[in-house]
């Protein structure tokens, strides 16, 4: 229970969701955790649950300026900076790429995508002051294969997992990898604003026929991969983009089960 003892971390969207489920699993293996998101109510939630081991800062991630001063009051605040969780991200599900405006495109772009690339800008040269450091990005299966209705998301997902690629080859030599993660269906607060009308119970129900484990992905079991890639376990691991999705994207088998003969 300690695999992140004295490291300080950053985690985007680190209000709800994933990025809670993450800050709160860091902190209890030992890490300071800096929560950045621009829900301020859960953010301050978030802060207290963590007690000394939590630093709140909003942050608009799409902004340079707002970016640079997260990792700036976080080195202020802990000394250092080891582990960046880029999580903030937002989705718009349902337009064709003809209905899909390009402010929901470009919104998408610039926080899921431009996010990411200013997190790691800022962030990286903090971690080679301290002689390395890891960072996880989350994408989405959205960017390995494609979906009805999500192209401007999947398309921003897609670039986080090329950009994950570059990064951990300019920056390996440094000592700083830099790994993906790719959630499927999982039941967070984002994804319950996409299935309105719906109790967190249906949604679960739902998405549990849609892969081949017949389970819904929660929170928890994105932040318990990026737990490992974020700690020493991780270290000879750097460029991998790690799907969390239930085998979804492993294979095309969309009919009865197998295995049980439940539809999928």
């Amino acid at each position: 229970m300690a695999r992140l003892q004295k490291k300080v971390a950053i985690v985007t969207g680190g209000a709800s969701g994933i990025g809670e489920a993450a800050a709160m699993l860091f902190a209890a293996e030992g890490a300071k955790v800096v929560i950045a998101d621009m829900q301020d109510d859960n953010g301050r939630r978030v802060e207290k649950a963590l007690g000394s081991a939590g630093l709140y800062v909003r942050t608009d991630v799409s902004r340079s300026t707002d970016v640079e001063s997260l990792v700036r009051q976080a080195v202020a605040k802990f000394g250092r900076l080891d582990i960046l969780f880029n999580n903030a991200g937002v989705v718009v599900v349902g337009p064709t790429i003809i209905d899909l405006s390009e402010e929901q495109f470009d919104r998408m772009i610039s926080i899921n995508l431009k996010g990411v690339w200013l997190g790691m800008k800022h962030a990286i040269p903090e971690m080679i002051k301290g002689g390395g450091g890891a960072i996880v990005n989350t994408a989405s299966t959205s960017g390995m294969i494609g979906y009805v209705g999500q192209s401007g998301y999947g398309s921003s997902k897609g670039g986080v997992i090329s950009l994950t690629r570059h990064c951990a080859i300019e920056y390996a030599a440094k000592g700083i990898r830099v790994n993906c993660v790719c959630p499927g269906s999982t039941v967070t607060p984002m994804a319950m604003g996409n299935r309105p009308g719906q109790t967190p119970e249906q949604v679960r129900e739902r998405n549990a026929q849609g892969n081949p484990l017949l389970r819904t992905g929660m929170p928890e079991d994105v932040a318990r991969t990026a737990l490992f890639l974020a700690s020493d376990d991780a270290a000879h691991v750097t460029g991998q983009i790690v799907a969390v999705d239930g085998g979804f994207t492993a294979s095309a088998y969309r009919g009865p089960s197998p295995a049980t003969g439940q539809k999928l």
